[in-house]
């Protein structure tokens, strides 16, 4: 049995991912979420977690990470900075300075920390250019936890992942909604994730653990989204949706800013330093997986 525990700072899709994984292997997980139904329904996998935000202050962050060997940080930053920082960064750095220090800490950022690069390949030394609010705020954390690092020791190793897909959330699902917009801008490419990936990454650096060191983690295969739409109806039988100009789609401004980047992200650090070999490193690879599983 693993005497390791994992604490995981938003116990969410991709933070799950792993999480199951480590609990098979006997991990002790626990961490925090925010909402009732979500607590529910990781304490029916027997994972207990607390509802913690900035609205929903920790009463004991120091009790709540006592047992904890290793910190996994999904939460984004919102206006304010980094709010896992602002509620825990004590009790981090003073757990870590006591006799049982972190074995390892992984911080889950995003591609959007590049900016736009006009289509071209971005690798983890490129100097950072976020486009938009969100991207410097995701600039603004790295920086908070690698100060973790450099001023307390704490092993904090950061992800960069690019567009999150898997069961349950996938281009599959946009199909089968019927509201499927295939929107169509020229030149136009995203790099994807498949969440057993991000698992398989972050499971691998675990057992390599290398403070400071930063991984993109995404596949071999920048794609336009139109055409992983287009595949994705045609693993299910459809039609594609018809196409759309972007200047003409109806795309919320969240949406909207997403085209504002174009890049190909490289990965070939994640396979070099930690050995990983991709499960999924097309997004072919990934839907048709995903067909065969059922989701």
């Amino acid at each position: 049995m693993s005497a390791n525990t994992l604490f995981c700072f938003g116990l969410g899709y991709s933070a799950l991912a792993l999480a199951r994984r480590l609990k098979a292997q006997g991990w002790a997980i626990t961490g925090t979420c925010r909402s009732e139904e979500s607590q529910a329904a990781l304490a029916a996998e027997g994972i207990k977690v607390t509802r913690s935000s900035r609205e929903q202050v920790p009463v004991d962050p120091a009790g709540e990470l006592a047992n904890a060997t290793h910190l996994l940080v999904s939460v984004p930053p919102d206006e304010n900075g980094d709010p896992v920082i602002a509620l825990y960064g004590d009790a981090i750095r003073a757990r870590h300075a006591d006799a049982k220090p972190f074995a390892w800490v992984g911080y889950l950022s995003t591609t959007g920390v590049y900016g736009d690069r006009g289509g071209g390949w971005v690798n983890e030394t490129d100097a950072l250019a976020p486009t938009g609010e969100r991207g410097q705020r995701r600039v603004d954390a790295e920086r908070a936890w690698l100060d973790l690092l450099e001023q307390n020791g704490v092993p904090v190793h950061l992800f960069r992942l690019a567009g999150i897909y898997g069961p349950g959330r996938s281009a599959l699902d946009t199909i089968r909604s019927g509201k499927a917009q295939r929107v169509v801008k020229p030149g136009q490419v995203f790099s994807r994730t498949h969440v057993e990936d991000i698992a398989t990454i972050l499971e691998a650096s675990i057992a390599r653990p290398n403070p400071g060191a930063i991984y993109n983690v995404c596949d071999d295969d920048p794609a336009p989204p139109d055409e992983v739409l287009a595949f994705a109806a045609g693993l299910l039988g459809r039609e594609p949706p018809p196409a759309v100009d972007f200047e003409q789609a109806v795309l919320s401004p969240m949406a909207r800013s997403f085209y504002a980047d174009n890049k190909r992200v490289l990965n070939k650090r994640i396979k070099d330093e930690l050995g990983v070999t991709l499960a999924y490193p097309s997004y072919k690879d990934g839907l048709m997986a995903l067909i065969a599983a059922g989701s």
